[in-house]
């Protein structure tokens, strides 16, 4: 990004407060109409990629030469309003437009081609080359799919249809993704900034310094927790990486722990962020958008595999302590305890904000009140206190960071309408049947994959959009329920962080650790195991998702803590000591009967689980 200046900068400055405003008032006042809200919303936001982010970039190792806007960059700029502009001065006449079967003028095609070219580009400069192109795949085959050969044949739409479609109605580019980042997301990310410039946020280090840092394996606990409350808040696992790795890596290799296994315990920790209510990243509020679910159902339904995933990690990371006879940071090098514990009072933004999603408030309105609360947080401590400039500071902070989300939401969004359009979606959901053979384990696995292969290129938020347009209409018409559907391509988007050959969380935390990168993805892999396993097991089994009724969820509870310790002993080859090959298999084997959805088996597991632990918890040799 380029870094502003002079009067560049302030009145950019003031441009983003305006825009931060204008969403704080419509999360209190209640928002326009979808589709003038989104058109508001990418019309603010659209101009910024071409101000803050260069039309090449830079070369590794070198700054940009000069961070003065060329010409060009502003042309492009002020030519990214214009479509939005239309919109607002003819938002009627658009509207009534579909009733009145009115055809597509002159101007609206010029507007509608303008705005996605300049989309795609703005694409390019901000998410990345992968989801420019895709978005331009599935643009181009609405008007040309007619031409492609084989199972790809599409049927034939007028230039007038496919710009109706991506411009003049909400089933385009101003369809549900977009609608998500223009109410949801701008709100979550200002309440972010009020966090940060709260002292929030450097709290969460303190107190996951404060109760882990002295126990065996401490700073890679210190790593877990911090990046598990950080990641609840940010959900975005690479910015996750760099604000608590650059802590947490150094002090892992200075007690012992390899460079590769101290950038994978940051890199699935971070990752695990975007599946750790209560925010979760956008994912989450277009999923709840998707499914016509309030986003406390989500919530509910994410918190058993979170829990299970970060003890998980938990565990596996001081089972490897132990097993290398690390120690913990001596109690002088980490904040006291006594202190932290009468701080606590700065958790409460994050209490109340669950409190208000879980009791039915809007999350807009929860996420207001949660400003309200990190703000009055800040108040008893002269450091932290917030007056005018750092709430102006903190609006910004929060708003700046819109346009990666707003951008890729809208690009994903010319992939939701061209699904919708040329029912390309039932072609995959054709292909999906035909390889599967009629076997629905056969069809998850299938598509896992692609949600895989989708995150490992794209931003998690355009990988599950994209995966959830097509994977999840074939596993629907398999029988299972959609919410788990769903779950399962988040899921695989999200751990495509740690999942080589691109593994976006393990690079960022390789470089922090100065470690090989795929040896740290794999290491990540290893450690993040559950998440691979555990969306397999809640498409059979509700209970994980803490949907199935008291009793089943309960038992559905136990098999997961089960599943933990025996995966987490077979990850690590020990229990108190080393154990031997046959063993490790037999605690995998375990830990999956802990997950499998008849409740005999699963019960047999968590019993297995905790004689072969007590059985086995003497030194073998071998």
């Amino acid at each position: 990004m380029r870094k502003l200046q002079g009067t560049t900068a302030k009145l950019f400055y003031l441009y983003v407060l305006a825009m931060g405003f204008f969403h704080l008032y419509t999360a209190l006042f209640g928002t326009y109409e979808a589709y003038l809200q989104r058109a508001i919303h990418l019309t603010w936001v659209l101009p910024m990629a071409f101000i803050l982010y260069p039309i090449g970039g830079k070369k590794e190792g070198q700054e940009l030469a000069d961070n003065s806007i060329p010409w060009y960059d502003w042309i492009l700029a002020a030519a990214s309003l214009a479509p939005g502009i239309y919109i607002m001065a003819n938002y009627t006449d658009i509207t009534y437009r579909m009733a009145q079967v009115d055809p597509v003028t002159t101007a609206q095609l010029i507007l509608g081609s303008l705005l996605t070219v300049l989309l795609l580009e703005a694409t390019r400069r901000v998410v990345g080359l992968p989801l420019a192109l895709i978005a331009a795949f599935f643009t181009a085959y609405m008007y040309y799919g007619n031409y492609m050969p084989g199972i790809m044949k599409g049927l034939s739409f007028s230039f007038h249809e496919v710009i109706e479609q991506i411009y003049l109605i909400d089933e385009g580019i101003f369809s549900i993704p977009l609608g998500v980042s223009a109410t949801f997301v701008m709100i979550f990310l200002i309440f972010g900034g009020f966090l940060e410039k709260s002292g929030v946020g450097a709290y969460f280090m303190e107190f996951a310094q404060a109760f882990t840092g002295t126990s065996p394996g401490g700073p890679a606990k210190i790593a877990v927790v911090s990046s598990a409350l950080f990641g609840s808040i940010s959900g975005a696992a690479v910015a996750n990486v760099y604000g608590t790795g650059t802590f947490t890596i150094p002090l892992m290799k200075r007690i012992g722990y390899p460079p590769f296994f101290a950038g994978a315990v940051e890199a699935v920790a971070s990752t695990g962020g975007q599946i750790m209510p209560p925010i979760m990243g956008a994912g989450a509020f277009i999923m709840a958008s998707f499914l016509g679910e309030q986003f406390r159902t989500i919530m509910i339904a994410a918190v058993l595999p979170a829990l299970l995933y970060y003890a998980a990690v938990l565990l596996m990371v001081h089972l490897g302590a132990l097993k290398n006879n690390l120690k913990g940071l001596s109690p002088e090098d980490l904040p006291d305890k006594k202190v932290v514990i009468k701080k606590l009072y700065m958790m409460s933004p994050i209490v109340v904000l669950i409190y208000l999603l879980l009791t039915g408030y809007t999350p807009m309105l929860a996420a207001v009140i949660g400003i309200g609360a990190a703000w009055l947080v800040s108040m008893p401590n002269k450091e932290t206190r917030m007056g005018p400039k750092a709430i102006l500071d903190a609006v910004y902070t929060g708003a700046k960071n819109i346009p990666v989300v707003c951008i890729a939401c809208a690009a994903a969004g010319l992939v939701v309408g061209s699904v919708s359009l040329t029912g390309i979606g039932f072609k995959f959901v054709g292909l999906v049947f035909s390889l599967a053979n009629g076997a629905p384990f056969i069809a998850l696995i299938l598509i896992a994959l692609v949600s895989l292969v989708l995150g490992m290129g794209l931003p998690t938020t355009s990988a599950y959009i994209l995966g959830a347009a097509l994977g999840v209409p074939a596993l629907a018409k398999l029988g299972f329920d959609p919410l788990a559907a769903h779950m399962f391509v988040f899921y695989f988007a999200i751990v495509s962080n740690i999942t080589p050959p691109v593994a976006l969380a393990a690079y960022a935390a390789s470089s922090i650790a100065d470690a090989n990168p795929n040896k740290t993805g794999f290491q990540a892999m290893k450690l993040g195991i559950l998440a691979f396993i555990i969306p397999f097991a809640f498409c059979y089994d509700q209970g994980l998702l803490l949907s199935a009724g008291l009793t089943n969820n309960v038992i559905s509870v136990l098999g997961g803590i089960g599943a933990l310790f025996s995966m987490g002993y077979s990850m690590l080859a020990y229990t108190n000591h080393r154990i031997h090959q046959w063993q490790r298999a037999v605690f995998l084997a375990v830990g999956v009967a802990c997950l499998w959805p008849m409740f005999t088996v699963k019960i047999i597991g968590v019993i297995a689980t905790i004689v072969f632990g007590w059985l086995w918890r003497e030194k073998t040799t071998g």
